[in-house]
């Protein structure tokens, strides 16, 4: 269900029901991108059944949905339309146009495409952990992660969220973990990323292989440095820890419940993932807390 972990803690109190988090998200519902708008973006039901909240809170977890829809208009084309309307300009004129009346094409050239464009949706998960205070989202990049952010503010009076941080820089257990150390809790995994601290674009990948060989600890020990660290948490779930505290390639063994069972009820399957995820994020930040000293402040 969710991949990567983007971790904030929220300061202030969160909605106490389900029904009043969808109040506050349906201030921001989504709604389709209009003709002449590039982006537009707002809160769905995370699953889709008529008349759904637009938030699920299973036990302490709720998840959140945002859908970011684009129209794709690739500038190749507004180009190709572009110089159509150039050489016309000087067929009319005699003359090149200005920078000032190129700029004017381009707008006009970009409005008469706009509504002629594709349009693309991203769907965006969160999930809030009541009893630490944390927001967790699914996103690749940290701009993915700011615009979830952004389109939540204003749902709320005040939103005072934070990037989730360690009193301990996870690069130090990721360290001694990959030496081989044994860490409650904690395995090597089969992917590292290593990178020279004097050249950043010397960088160094080892994917499904194993980490224990001395050839490839020697670069560690010789001064290069882990930005990431595959690893399996309890035994069941795997992931890519980054010196940044980030998450990714997040793989939870699920159980082995009938698909076709699950088709029948998307609520009870959705409920179900809630449950597995909001687990396996509570106990891995929990686990983390407790080996790199505990929250920052």
């Amino acid at each position: 269900m969710f991949r990567n972990l983007r971790c904030y803690t929220v300061k202030e109190p969160w909605p106490k029901s389900e029904a009043e988090l969808s109040e506050r998200l349906a201030e921001r519902p989504f709604m389709p991108c209009s003709a002449f708008s590039e982006r537009s973006a707002g809160w769905e039901p995370p699953v889709e059944l008529e008349h759904e909240a637009l938030c699920r809170r299973v036990g302490k977890a709720d998840l959140l949905q945002l859908r970011t829809q684009t129209r794709l208009l690739p500038p190749a084309a507004v180009n190709e339309a572009l110089a159509e309307r150039v050489a016309a300009f000087r067929k009319r004129t005699g003359d090149a146009p200005t920078p000032g009346e190129r700029k004017r094409l381009k707008e006009e050239t970009r409005d008469e495409l706009m509504p002629k464009a594709l349009v693309r949706s991203q769907r965006t998960q969160g999930c809030f952990l009541s009893d630490l205070s944390i927001l967790a989202i699914d996103a690749a990049s940290p701009s993915q992660a700011e615009w979830f952010l952004d389109q939540l503010r204003p749902c709320f009076g005040r939103f005072d969220v934070r990037p989730l941080a360690f009193k301990t820089s996870p690069s130090e257990l990721m360290k001694r973990i990959f030496l081989g150390e044994r860490v409650k809790g904690f395995e090597l995994g089969r992917e590292c990323r290593l990178q020279d601290p004097r050249d950043s674009r010397a960088v160094g990948s080892w994917r499904h292989i194993e980490l224990d060989d001395e050839a490839i600890r020697r670069h560690v020990v010789e001064g290069m440095r882990l930005t990431h660290l595959g690893v399996v948490f309890q035994g069941h779930t795997s992931a890519v820890i980054s010196e940044d505290g980030v998450v990714s390639k997040l793989t939870v063994l699920a159980g082995e419940e009938s698909e076709e069972a699950w088709q029948q009820d998307p609520v009870a399957q959705l409920d179900a993932d809630i449950f597995l995820v909001a687990n396996t994020i509570d106990s891995l930040l929990s686990a983390l807390k407790e080996q790199l000293g505990g929250w920052s402040a």
